[in-house]
């Protein structure tokens, strides 16, 4: 896959900027935010943060309040409608789930090639936030780009027994936990399939055991699994 590297290669951020401020001072009014690890996002260059993905508040949250602009993959069954105009306006990736999404991968490509922030959540849904599932985009991004894979673990966007829409009542608080980056060298092509379940073994372990350590730093549990019969979202 070939990308123009360079600052005009990039996803558009002016809406993402402006965003950004108005949402964060909204969230921190009505949460009780904490954010713990930020000396671990690199202020400049290219950076993939990996989130877990326990609740609907996950996305906006950390695109308002990270400590620098990232572009979402976000579902596309998102991009309809008034939700749909404001993601665009944001800048963020239309992904769809179901497939490898080969045009949302080069928009994701073309941010970190330009040394932007991409957002992504290697579970591919909202669930109970352990990581014991994993897609691949996020290795095969790394391994295209160099770009460290910084992790992320959420609590308190959803409470035990909750479905994956719920939102959190007022003042709740919400833990954002950043994990020391794990860095892949950038592999040319050809990237063979040993190469890519290689680098997503590495990360996958190395998000989970973040996971694994922030519930322990905290000493604070997430929600467990969704209902039964809740949608795939």
């Amino acid at each position: 896959m070939s990308v123009p590297l360079g600052p005009a290669a990039g996803l558009p951020e002016r809406g993402l900027r402006l965003l950004r401020g108005r949402a964060a001072g909204y969230m921190h009014r009505r949460w009780e935010i904490h954010q713990r690890g930020l000396e671990h996002v690199p202020s400049a260059g290219p950076v993939i943060v990996a989130s877990n993905h326990i609740g609907w508040l996950d996305g906006p949250l950390l695109v308002a309040t990270a400590p620098r602009p990232l572009h979402a993959m976000a579902k596309e069954e998102e991009f309809v409608g008034r939700t749909g105009r404001l993601l665009r306006f944001a800048g963020q990736i239309k992904i769809a789930r179901q497939r490898t999404d080969s045009g949302a991968l080069r928009q994701a490509v073309r941010a970190l090639s330009a040394g932007q922030g991409v957002l992504i959540y290697p579970e591919g849904r909202r669930g109970d936030g352990e990581l014991t599932t994993f897609k691949g985009g996020v290795a095969y991004l790394a391994l295209v780009t160099g770009a460290p894979v910084v992790p992320v673990a959420l609590f308190g966007t959803r409470q035990p027994g909750e479905g994956p829409s719920a939102r959190p009542a007022p003042r709740t608080r919400l833990d954002i936990v950043y994990g020391e980056p794990i860095r892949l060298p950038m592999q040319g092509w050809p990237r063979d399939r040993g190469m890519l379940e290689d680098a997503g073994a590495r990360i996958h372990g190395h998000l989970r055991a973040h996971v694994s350590w922030a519930k322990d730093a905290l000493q604070r549990d997430l929600p467990g699994p969704l209902p039964t019969g809740s949608p795939d979202v």
